[in-house]
């Protein structure tokens, strides 16, 4: 019975149009505190309509495309000189700049620190809550994600969440649909088109590690991402300017692409193991050079598992960085995917694989395609091509007579016969193999049916045994318990595949 305070009355919805659901606040027991109230009725998508992507997509005119006339004013320019001049500016530098192997591994170094701001920190842990963090972890995340320049966690995160939620489609702040570069850069040196899809960021806005780095972020900006790499290799083996070139710009464009491949890459290169409805894809190629960010088509579709990677071999630092966290105290809640419920994904896209595959092959003829000939009519067409009885159905061997392994006397004496003990180990225990061929061979089903007695695996062939079907080819029943059955099978015995019709008066 519903609780007296969860009750809504018609007056109490407001008229919104299009038609949403009744807000969440008119359903929140009177008994929680004015705070917790005032948390859940300020989310951002608190009162999205039902059909919001749909309806914002249809009513809310883009803003035109770029072109020559209005590039100008369209693209963001501090982005352009980010993404485009700082990085041509330091390769320049770099030919006039000595590279020294301390600073070579110092910029690898730091390129993994400011990496794994952006992974472990703005990633996992602010966008997918996918652990907790200890006050400490927070500012070192937060301090070296300020360091990739990449913008606040708040800002990320938005973004981020966006992208999850409205993936590959028009409110989708780098849709993969757009193209390649769109999803890599074009989406941050474009001003966007349309505004992207809302997404609730309020949990953050009450993070105190959060709101430090976003009122701090351009002096993070300037001391993590560019006075730290160059006063460390100055002030330990004298390379400030190395230092500057190699650990602070050009290590920041790698930063930046790394990132952005986790946009683009992931949703292009690689396979489709957990869900294929969207464009994200896992491979090793793209895990190497996102600090373990590549395995996306298993994060989109669980996105608060706190590992990109679910094998043990697979690169994912990140997973590494968290769990190692964890071990000293650092992390804790950990959020793993039940394990039924990855592999069920698992499952959905091999049977879907293989059932694609089974629908390449070529099958026997339906035993309600066949004609049904009666004993005297299939011994008089015996007489003119060679025709075997086997469990019930009659063969046309002609084709494979000179081919049978045992020679073409083992066949022809069983012309006109029934051959079926024969076949099942009388002569000779035939293969999965050979009865598969034998089935292709049907030409007709015997008046009668199958004799009293024959066993399944005799009358249907290894190969259709086992069938893929999906869940509206099967043939559901009015019953309510025949329904529930079908749709708990999602691969069916192929018994009428391979089993000849009924008894039947129809004779040729």
């Amino acid at each position: 019975m519903d609780h007296p305070s969860l009750r809504v009355s018609p007056a109490q919805f407001s008229p919104i149009t299009p038609p949403v659901s009744p807000q969440l606040k008119a359903r929140v027991p009177a008994a929680l505190k004015p705070t917790k109230m005032d948390e859940l009725t300020t989310r951002a998508d608190m009162d999205v309509p039902d059909n919001y992507v749909e309806h914002t997509i249809r009513t809310v005119k883009p803003l035109p495309p770029l072109s020559w006339r209005n590039f100008h004013t369209e693209l963001n320019w501090l982005n352009v000189a980010i993404i485009c001049v700082m990085p041509a500016l330091g390769v320049l530098a770099a030919c006039y700049t000595p590279l020294c192997w301390k600073t070579l591994f110092f910029s690898i170094f730091y390129y993994f620190v400011t990496g794994m701001g952006i992974t472990a920190g703005y990633h996992r842990l602010w966008a997918h809550r996918s652990y907790n963090a200890s006050l400490p972890l927070q500012y070192i995340l937060a301090i070296a994600g300020a360091g990739a320049v990449e913008g606040s966690i708040k800002w990320w995160c938005r973004g981020h969440r966006a992208h999850h939620r409205y993936t590959d489609t028009d409110l989708d702040p780098y849709d993969a649909h757009k193209g390649f570069f769109y999803s890599h850069v074009g989406w941050i040196m474009l001003k966007p088109r349309r505004r992207p899809g809302v997404a609730d960021v309020s949990d953050l806005t009450h993070s105190p590690v959060v709101q430090w780095q976003h009122k701090y972020f351009i002096p993070l900006i300037l001391i993590v991402g560019f006075a730290i790499p160059t006063l460390i290799p100055w002030y330990f083996w004298g390379d400030a300017k190395g230092g500057y070139v190699y650990a602070g710009v050009l290590r920041l464009c790698f930063v930046h692409h790394s990132t952005f491949c986790v946009n683009s890459l992931a949703h292009w290169l690689g396979e489709t193991p957990f869900d294929d409805k969207h464009t994200p894809r896992d491979h090793f190629a793209t895990a190497l050079v996102t600090i373990g960010e590549g395995y996306h088509n298993f994060h989109h579709q669980f996105p608060m598992d706190y590992r990109n990677a679910i094998k043990w071999y697979q690169y994912d630092p990140t997973k590494w960085f968290i769990y190692g966290c964890q071990k000293i105290g650092l992390a804790s809640h950990l959020k793993v995917f039940p394990e039924n419920e990855v592999r069920k994904g698992q499952l959905t896209m091999e049977l879907k694989k293989l059932k694609e595959t089974q629908e390449s092959l070529a099958w026997p003829s339906h035993s309600d395609d066949l004609p049904v000939i009666s004993w005297e009519s299939y011994l008089e067409q015996s007489r003119e091509r060679p025709l075997i009885l086997i469990s019930g159905f009659i063969h046309d061997v002609s084709s494979f007579l000179d081919e049978h392994p045992g020679g073409p006397h083992l066949l022809t004496k069983s012309v006109g016969k029934d051959a079926t003990t024969a076949f099942f180990g009388g002569v000779y225990d035939h293969s999965n193999a050979a009865h598969n061929l034998l089935a292709m061979k049907r030409v007709g089903v015997l008046l009668g049916g199958i004799p009293h007695g024959l066993l399944e695996h005799q009358t249907i062939p290894p190969g259709q045994r086992l069938m893929i079907a999906r869940y509206d080819d099967i043939n559901f029943s009015t019953s309510s318990s025949s329904s529930s059955s079908c749709l708990s099978s999602s691969f069916t015995y192929s018994d009428t595949d391979g089993s000849p019709a009924p008894d039947s008066s129809e004779s040729r």
